[in-house]
């Protein structure tokens, strides 16, 4: 959600169009019935851009089919350049007057946009997209509970129903688990994939760490019974029978639910958007940050964690993880073997000053430009001292 709306308000800069505020999808797995208004600073986020981009809250009243006009529905073809929006989109407008893209996430390239573009989508995602008032001050109320009972790492457990049943990951569930996971994959038609193989994809790295392994690879890492963890996640599939040998491990584990009163969330109920942004600010904020799973949410983090000084993030080796947790879980390595292991694996994982791999023609394969805005890091004479050479990260 947030990277589309940076992507759109880019998209309409460089068209010189004006942009209605977004419609939030509300036919997502958890029917989230909040609006962009309840999720961000409406007047804060046109204000901010008004140097930029035009943006009302509402189409005019003069392009209304009552006034002959209809609004064209249409996706934009993903990882578009430039090029494409001014040759293939931009004629429309001319016809249509109004276009409604329908679907809005990874629609614009991460590389090959000019300087000034790519520094828009940093300034839109860092500046403009402020959360309301009551966003921001139950998330800055849940950061200053935790900073006083000293550091924390901040674990984004993407072990959720709806991330399992989409990506067919069901190791650790049972049998009668595995067949309700499937059916809610059957029960979306826009997610295509239906037959999956679950080994197949956990053993490619594609699957979420289960809570277990979590705390194994946690361990492994260094990470003591005394470390604070907050869990940033929605509920956990399984709910707490799963969540208890990550307890055992590490018994500071806290949540929003836990640190918060039942009155403080109150008014986040039923809306899980919202109730991520909770978990999206205290991320940022964290000492440590460690998805189990490289989705939107844990790149944009990441990202923002990397515009805030390079705050420490480990971004785990899922594909090597599986190959160790099952040779010491089947006796073939010895506890201290698999740590040693782990942490090798890792010493280079720790999230540090670079630029995006490109990968030619290949844009799902190369760095997510929310993930690393290399561009927006440093001042132009300043970034190959910081990054490195211009050139070193293509790939053909």
């Amino acid at each position: 959600m947030r990277a589309a709306i940076c992507d759109m308000v880019t998209v309409a800069r460089f068209l010189n169009l004006t942009m209605v505020v977004p419609e939030l999808d509300k036919a997502s797995f958890w029917a989230d019935p909040s609006n962009f208004e309840d999720i961000f600073d409406v007047k804060h986020f046109i204000d901010s851009l008004r140097d930029e981009v035009r943006i009302v809250k509402r189409v005019p009243k003069r392009f209304s089919s009552k006034n002959g006009y209809s609004t064209m529905e249409m996706p934009p073809v993903s990882w578009s350049s430039e090029k494409y929006y001014l040759e293939q989109i931009l004629p429309l407008f001319g016809k249509h007057k109004v276009l409604h893209f329908n679907k809005t996430d990874t629609r614009l390239a991460n590389n090959g946009l000019p300087l000034d573009l790519q520094k828009l989508r940093c300034r839109v995602n860092y500046q403009a997209l402020k959360f309301t008032p009551q966003i921001e001050n139950l998330g800055h109320k849940l950061i200053r509970i935790l900073h006083e009972k000293g550091p924390f790492v901040a674990l984004h457990l993407r072990y959720e129903m709806d991330m399992l049943a989409f990506s067919g990951c069901t190791y650790g569930c049972t049998d009668k688990e595995a067949e309700e996971l499937k059916r809610m994959r059957y029960a979306f038609p826009w997610w295509r994939e239906k037959e999956i193989i679950s080994e197949e994809r956990r053993s490619q790295g594609l699957c979420p760490l289960t809570p277990e392994e979590a705390a194994l690879v946690l361990r492994a890492l260094g990470f003591g019974r005394e470390t604070q963890i907050y869990i940033a996640a929605g509920e956990i599939y399984g709910g707490e029978r799963r969540l208890a040998q990550l307890r055992a491990a590490f018994p500071r584990i806290v949540k929003k639910e836990t640190l918060l009163t039942r009155d403080d969330l109150q008014q986040f109920q039923n809306h899980s958007s919202q109730m991520a942004a909770l978990d999206f600010l205290v991320s940022v904020a964290s000492n440590t940050f460690i998805p189990t799973y490289d989705g939107n949410m844990a790149k944009l983090v990441e990202g923002h964690r990397r515009y805030s000084g390079f705050r420490k993030t480990i971004l785990l080796d899922r594909r090597k993880l599986v190959e160790l947790l099952d040779m010491h879980q089947n006796g073939t390595l010895s506890w201290n073997e698999f740590a040693d292991a782990v942490k090798g694996v890792h010493e280079k994982r720790i999230v540090q000053p670079n630029r995006r791999r490109v990968i030619l023609d290949r844009p799902k394969e190369e760095d997510y430009f929310y993930a690393n805005p290399h561009e927006c890091l440093c001042e132009e004479t300043k970034c190959d001292e910081l990054l490195g050479p211009h050139n070193s990260s293509e790939v053909p």
